[in-house]
C-alpha cells in the first residue's frame, strides 16, 4: 500500500478510536440512566416523602422525631442484585426559594425520568412556624387546600417538562398515611385519580391534557410508611406489601421487569 494510503487508513482508524472514546461517556451515561432512572419525590411538607424514600431504599430512619420538613434536596438510592435500581431526589416541601430551586432542578435543569407525588388525604403533619414554640395545628380542610395548591405548582412544572421531552414520562401519586383512614381507602384513592371529578382529580386531568395523554402515564397507589404497632389500623406486613407493590410498579414503568 502506498504511504499516502497507509496514512489515510491510519487517520481513519485514529479518528474512529477518538470518536469512540468521545462517545463512550455518553453511552455509559445512557446505560446508567436506564439501570438507575432518576425519580423526583414531591409533595407538601409533612406528607412523609422522606419516610417513603427511606422505605423504598431500605434505609433506616434515625431514632426520634425531628423537625417536619427539610430545607435541602435529599438523595436516596435503591440498588438490586441485578445491578438495577433508582435514584430518588426528595424535593423540599416548603414554599420557599430552596423548594422552587429544587423543582426547577428536577424538572428543567436535569429532568427526571419519573415522579412520585406524595399526598396524605389532609393528614400531613403540620409544620411549626419558624421562631414559634408548641404544637403546630392545622385543620384537615386547610391541609387539603394546601395539598391542592402544592399540586398545582408541581403539576405546572411536570407539564412543562413533558412537552419538551421526546419520550413518555410517568407519574405515581402515592397516597400515604393510610393507617389513618384504612376504612375509606378506596374512596380516597378514587379522589386522587384522573377522571374522578374531585378537585384533585380534575387537576390531574388538566395536567394530562397539557402534557398529552400519550406522553404521561398516571398511577394512584396507597402506601403506608408506618404500621405495625398496636394502635395502627395497618399491620406491618400490609404496610410492607404496599411499599413492595409501589417498588414493583416503579420497576415496571422503568422497564426493569
Amino acid at each position: 500500500m502506498p504511504s499516502s494510503g497507509r496514512a489515510a487508513l491510519g487517520a481513519t482508524i485514529a479518528g474512529g478510536v477518538l470518536s469512540g472514546l468521545t462517545a463512550a461517556p455518553e453511552r455509559v451515561g445512557r446505560l446508567f440512566r436506564r439501570r438507575f432512572p432518576t425519580v423526583a419525590v414531591t409533595g407538601m411538607t409533612g406528607v412523609g416523602k422522606t419516610e417513603l424514600a427511606n422505605r423504598l431504599t431500605r434505609r433506616t430512619s434515625g431514632d426520634g422525631v425531628g423537625e417536619v420538613g427539610s430545607a435541602v434536596m435529599e438523595r436516596r438510592t435503591r440498588r438490586s442484585r441485578r445491578l438495577q435500581g433508582f435514584r430518588f431526589l426528595v424535593v423540599p416541601g416548603d414554599n420557599a426559594a430552596t423548594r422552587l430551586s429544587a423543582l426547577d432542578e428536577v424538572f428543567h435543569d436535569e429532568p427526571v425520568d419519573g415522579i412520585i407525588h406524595v399526598v396524605a388525604n389532609g393528614y400531613a403533619t403540620p409544620r411549626r412556624v419558624a421562631g414559634t414554640s408548641g404544637q403546630a395545628t392545622a385543620s384537615r380542610e386547610e391541609q387539603l387546600a394546601a395539598e391542592l395548591e402544592d399540586w398545582s405548582i408541581t403539576a405546572h412544572r411536570i407539564a412543562s417538562m413533558a412537552v419538551r421531552r421526546d419520550r413518555p414520562i410517568w407519574l405515581v401519586i402515592a397516597v400515604t398515611k393510610t393507617d389513618l383512614y384504612a376504612d375509606e381507602l378506596d374512596d380516597v384513592v378514587e379522589y386522587y385519580s384522573p377522571g374522578s371529578g374531585s378537585p384533585f382529580g380534575t387537576k390531574v386531568d388538566e395536567l394530562r391534557a397539557l402534557a398529552g395523554g400519550a406522553k404521561l402515564s398516571v398511577d394512584v397507589l396507597p402506601v403506608s410508611s408506618q404500621g405495625g404497632d398496636r394502635t395502627s389500623a395497618v399491620s406491618a406486613k400490609k404496610a410492607g406489601a404496599m411499599v413492595d407493590a409501589l417498588a414493583v410498579r416503579l420497576a415496571q414503568l422503568s422497564g426493569h421487569v
